[in-house]
């Protein structure tokens, strides 16, 4: 009996180590259609010294389809770490998300050009100098009033997407992980902070982030901080312009309703434009369909921040 109690509570301490194990990996979602093409848009400056820039991509939802997550920039969890970007990756058959994370290296995120110092594979837009972080203002764009920790290297410029794949296989990217990009994905690794999470959440919850609502162009493609300003394609303040053009396109009644209530009608959306270093594709539309197996979110680890924002 004891014998037999002794290789229970081994069983039993080797199936909740592989539970603590599975909750440590990111789970994806698989769905039968690919996401749109990547929308070129202007980055936002980093409004705080310290702050990583983390690229857009196209997140699904069961019910909406896919819907675009603002490129923003974010407090990375520890000094040192590294965002690599989450990437969908195509197997023939279903596309795959694989959840994005920080480390120490950039990993694999499919050779996907997110751009701003993410060419497709490792990242340009800047490097850790100890315990600070410097900027390569030849790729991304820094407010130089908060942001004095910079550098200039030109043979990296890389600033936009430049043919827009969305995703990693057969009619995409086919690109594959170098020895350094395998080696990084051994290391260890901090999943998406809360301020990530929670910028992905804000961002499903807006019906005109949906690309079958605005036909993979994005009104709000980018923000300077989770929770921050919005802005669009071309860098204009997401906000600000929806009003002004509000204002200049002043909502029609319907012929069976009375003018002295307007239907009010959503701001007509602006073409994405690519800047002038780089030219993207227009996105296509999209067929949505259902996922085939449930997303599933992992809580993000809590871990002190490196960088304390300036209170005004």
């Amino acid at each position: 009996m004891k014998k037999i109690a002794s290789v229970f509570v081994v069983l039993l301490v080797m199936s909740a180590a592989s539970i603590k194990t599975y909750a440590q990996v990111s789970i994806g979602i698989s769905v039968n259609t690919a996401p749109p093409v990547l929308p070129t848009y202007t980055q936002p400056p980093c409004p705080v010294d310290g702050y990583l820039w983390t690229p857009g991509y196209w997140a699904y939802d069961q019910d909406g389809g896919y819907y675009w997550v603002p490129g923003v920039w974010v407090n990375p969890p520890q000094v040192g770490y590294l965002w690599t970007p989450g990437y969908w990756g195509y197997d023939g058959a279903v596309y795959i998300y694989h959840e994005g994370y920080w480390g120490h290296h950039i990993g694999f995120y499919g050779g996907v050009n997110y751009g701003y110092g993410y060419a497709g594979s490792g990242y340009v837009g800047g490097r850790w100098a100890g315990n600070s972080f410097q900027y390569n203002t030849a790729v991304v764009n820094v407010n130089n009033t908060v942001v004095h920790n910079t550098y200039i290297n030109k043979t990296v410029v890389n600033n936009v997407t430049v043919n827009n794949n969305s995703f990693n296989g057969p009619g995409g990217v086919t690109a594959k992980p170098g020895p350094q990009e395998r080696a990084a994905e051994k290391e260890e690794h901090v999943q998406p902070t809360s301020d990530q999470i929670s910028h992905r959440q804000v961002a499903v919850k807006d019906q005109s982030q949906f690309a079958r609502n605005n036909n993979g162009h994005p009104t709000t493609a980018a923000m300077n901080r989770v929770n921050g300003s919005r802005f669009t394609p071309e860098g204009n303040n997401a906000r600000a312009f929806s009003r002004s053009n509000a204002n200049n396109n002043p909502a029609k009644p319907r012929p069976s309703e009375s003018t002295d209530h307007p239907v009010s009608n959503r701001p007509r959306l602006v073409n994405n434009q690519p800047r002038p270093e780089g030219e993207g594709n227009q996105a296509r539309p999209v067929n949505q369909q259902r996922a085939i197996t449930p997303h599933r979110q992992v809580p993000a680890q809590h871990h002190a921040a490196p960088h304390r924002e300036r209170q005004h």
